[in-house]
């Protein structure tokens, strides 16, 4: 099936479950062209089934998998799905996750900081040809770039800026590393909304909350005690605000925002740093400049 040139492009990454897929199947029934990312083969194979199957008549579905913690993926992913349109209209960078140790990448790279933070950022820059291309045809503010956050971020006075992947500290931080690549996800999305805003594209980040899948079954001992009893949304409804930030009117305008259930959700004093924003971006720059990608 060819894509109609009023289609509408996302892409989706972390669809091959919870909040990612739920917002990919939301799109899908929209009759957008959707292009999910995932990792697990097991479980994109599923993921792309159940997407297609919620589909209307006149969408169309494709999956690119590939390990968001190490870069090398992240580059061919971008390049598999410059292959697949020369439009994207939304793109959700909703991949991440939480460990309960320090794991190094092949690359080197802290597993947490390297998926949370380095994989949108990587994905992004390299995605960009494509959502400038969109915004082009596009009315201003209707491309956006969206992050899932979380309020994580608020559980730190900054980034460790002596040791940013935490790579050194001892012992390994588990839950404020992940916190703290929550944080640089909402000092990024600021930035970039800076730097993007005249091409016509928005910039925004969302917190989803406590949602009721096997996100934190990765996590430490604390960060699964804490969260076993708590109450949460489902990932359908969490979905639910990614859907509408991608398409309301309301979020195409005062780009680097957050959002929680509909609403604008205010960050923490040290998110909303333009200064460390910026420091973020350049030393983002220079780790990825060192991978050679």
């Amino acid at each position: 099936m060819t894509q109609k040139a009023s289609q509408q492009t996302v892409i989706v990454t972390g669809a091959s479950s919870g909040i990612g897929k739920a917002a990919a199947e939301a799109f899908a029934m929209m009759g957008w062209y959707v292009i999910g990312t995932g990792r697990n083969p097991e479980r994109c194979d599923q993921a792309e089934t159940d997407i297609r199957s919620a589909a209307s008549a006149d969408a169309r579905v494709a999956f690119v998998r590939g390990d968001f913690s190490e870069m090398s993926d992240v580059k061919h992913i971008a390049g598999e799905i410059a292959g697949l349109t020369n439009n994207i209209h939304i793109l959700i960078n909703n991949a991440g996750g939480v460990r309960d140790q320090r794991y190094i990448t092949e690359e080197g790279n802290e597993a947490t900081f390297a998926a949370n933070h380095l994989a949108p950022f990587l994905l992004t820059r390299e995605l960009l040809p494509q959502l400038k291309t969109a915004a082009s045809g596009s009315p201003t503010g209707t491309v956006r770039v969206l992050a899932v956050s979380s309020t994580a971020h608020e559980y730190v006075p900054s980034l460790n800026w002596d040791d940013l992947q935490n790579l050194e500290t001892d012992p390994f931080p588990a839950t404020p590393a992940y916190s703290q690549a929550k944080l640089a996800n909402i000092m990024y999305t600021r930035e970039l909304n800076r730097r993007v805003s005249d091409d016509g594209i928005v910039a925004h980040a969302m917190s989803p909350g406590i949602v009721l899948t096997n996100f934190a079954s990765y996590g430490d001992d604390a960060m699964q005690a804490y969260l076993k009893d708590e109450p949460g949304a489902t990932a359908e409804e969490a979905a639910r605000t990614l859907v509408w930030m991608a398409t309301s009117p309301e979020c195409g305008i005062d780009g680097g925002r957050n959002f929680y259930e509909l609403e604008e959700k205010p960050v923490s004093e040290v998110a909303q740093d333009a200064t460390s924003a910026a420091r973020l971006w350049s030393e983002t720059e220079a780790i990825l400049a060192g991978l050679g990608v």
